[in-house]
């Protein structure tokens, strides 16, 4: 049997009261005194009537839910931010050209985790990292239950949570720290190494792309020819010359391959000078420990990647700043380090090294959302989804690779694949975009696993319909359900034979289509079929071994001590 390609039709719920009596609901028990709705107004664009709630929870969480007042199905979703956050979200991701939100069936929360704007100086106040760690997001999700009941007379009967990159590791939090939250969640390249990640590897990739003078050696222009060389090399491994490495894990690409055989040749452009290929190492490899050699972070960015290091830790033009400058050095200024860098701290004065990396424990059980033991979530009959783009430059997938993994040694493989399912998106970069296939919807099939234990098996994913506005907070995105949509059978053993049905989809020859089996299988070409159709890709369990938890912070994915809420 194929897994839905619909939601679970639940009866609608009209609103029981006026939007403005939401102002008078009280909020101080959840984020204590000063706690309340600011506004409570009524609307209506897109054809969808909608009550908007503003509110704050002490001391400066601000968080928005917009109800339906005519269309509400009795779902509720709750939406991550990204970056350090400092915003109210008001888009789902990994949701595209799902129905039920694209018609107002959902009533949809975010919160900006306390604090307004992206500067990174609210870690400099203790109840403010709190509230970014895990209380904003917990919290919100308690006030808009409320919320919601006051409104429509009855609580949720379904409650999800859809994040991407900070909003990843807020979903992941949730699982660990608030099982009982959300019913479904998905977390899409999820920061859940946040320590590591944005003091370490952020500030490697800045840093060791610069020479003696502090320009940039590869700049962004110098790219495609890496690019095209590990297409050259790995392209075809998944049986198929796409423009897309299925796995990067089994492409042992190394840079000097492609390198200009004497300094006179580079100057023409057409191959990479010995700078640049020194550069492009340390930029894949990522920074170690100069006494041991042990890796200070799980991986670099994978082979296929290249194009997205542009504008990230590739600059333009030599003298242009990048964002991992950015994202490092507040992280470092303000939230990774107990004891506080000096004033003047710049990237310069990092040392990366296992002394630096032991400093960042302190702070790991705080930010981190990397504890494997999601025991207390399955007992509460939850479900999650991760998934990742193969492209990523700004986390590497192998974090999440490396979570999976912990996660199925402490858990075993049948618990683990009772409620958890990730998939890896070839080509596809942070949180979509790039040139694989980052539009996909993984919204509804988690609705009808929740909802009808139907678990997911395969998904096919496209190319962004440019066509399409982003969806969220009940706002029709004027688009299509994506034709197709999830397939496969049911489920079972994830070690063994691939349980995967394919049903034929009609292909759509004006944009990219495949096929993403849940982690550890990955889709091989057969090699004759047409490939946009869905049915010409079969699971390959994926042999590859994973080197990523043999790194300084390995312990960082063991079960948590327990932490105060």
């Amino acid at each position: 049997m194929g897994t839905p390609t619909q939601a679970p039709a639940l009866a609608v719920v009209p609103a029981s009261s006026a939007c403005a009596d939401l102002a008078r609901v009280s909020l101080a028990d959840i984020g204590g005194a000063g706690s309340r709705v600011r506004a409570a107004t009524q609307d209506s664009s897109g054809g969808v009537e909608r009550c908007t709630v503003e509110g704050t929870l002490a001391p400066a969480i601000g968080f928005r839910l917009v109800l339906p007042t005519r269309t509400w199905t009795q779902r509720f979703l709750q939406v991550g931010c990204g970056g350090l956050c400092g915003n109210i979200p008001r888009n789902a991701g990994a949701a595209d050209g799902c129905l039920p939100l694209d018609d107002g069936g959902f009533a949809v929360a975010g919160t900006d985790m306390g604090h307004a704007g992206m500067a990174s100086d609210f870690g400099r106040d203790p109840r403010q990292r709190v509230d970014f760690a895990y209380r904003g997001v917990h919290l919100t999700a308690l006030a808009a239950k409320r919320l919601i009941e006051a409104f429509y007379g009855r609580k949720p009967a379904f409650s999800y949570f859809d994040g991407c990159s900070d909003g990843g590791r807020e979903a992941l939090i949730e699982a660990q720290r608030f099982p009982q939250d959300f019913n479904g969640i998905v977390a899409g390249a999820p920061a859940l190494n946040f320590q590591v990640q944005n003091a370490l590897y952020h500030a490697w990739q800045a840093r060791s792309n610069r020479d003696a003078q502090g320009q940039a050696i590869l700049v962004a222009a110098r790219l495609p020819i890496l690019h095209r060389a590990v297409l050259a090399q790995c392209d075809a491994l998944d049986g198929l010359v796409d423009g897309l490495v299925s796995d990067p894990r089994a492409c042992h690409f190394d840079p000097a391959t492609v390198q200009c055989p004497d300094a006179g040749d580079a100057k023409d452009g057409a191959c990479p000078s010995a700078a640049e290929v020194a550069a492009a190492r340390r930029l894949y490899d990522g920074p170690r420990d100069p006494a041991t050699g042990q890796r200070l972070i799980v991986a670099g960015p994978q082979p296929g990647s290249e194009l997205a290091w542009a504008g990230v830790f590739v600059p333009r033009a030599a003298d242009e700043p990048v964002m991992s400058d950015m994202i490092a050095l507040g992280v470092l200024r303000d939230l990774a380090f107990e004891t506080k860098p000096p004033a003047d701290f710049k990237l310069a004065d990092l040392h990366f090294d296992a002394r630096t990396f032991d400093l960042l424990r302190a702070r790991h059980a705080l930010f981190d959302a990397t504890d494997p033991d999601l025991g207390a979530f399955a007992a509460a009959h939850g479900k999650l989804i991760l998934w990742h783009g193969w492209a990523d430059p700004h986390i590497s997938p192998m974090n999440t690779v490396a979570y999976q993994e912990a996660a199925r040694t402490l858990m075993g493989d049948d618990r683990l694949s009772s409620f958890e399912r990730l998939y890896l998106l070839p080509g596809v970069w942070h949180c979509g975009g790039g040139e694989g296939p980052g539009s996909v919807d993984l919204l509804t099939p988690m609705m009808a696993w929740v909802e009808q234990g139907v678990a997911p098996q395969a998904i096919v994913a496209r190319q962004p319909d440019p066509a399409r506005r982003p969806n969220g907070f009940g706002q029709p995105n004027g688009g299509r359900p994506l034709a197709g949509g999830p397939v496969g059978g049911p489920g079972g053993a994830r070690r063994g034979p691939p349980p995967f049905e394919m049903t034929r989809a009609a292909p759509d020859p004006r944009t990219l289509v495949r096929v993403i089996y849940p982690y550890p299988y990955v889709a091989a070409y057969d090699g004759h079929g047409d490939p946009n159709a869905p049915a010409s890709y079969v699971a390959r369990l994926a042999t590859t071994p994973n080197e990523s938890l043999d790194w300084a912070g390995a312990d960082f994915y063991k079960p948590y001590p327990a932490r105060q809420q």
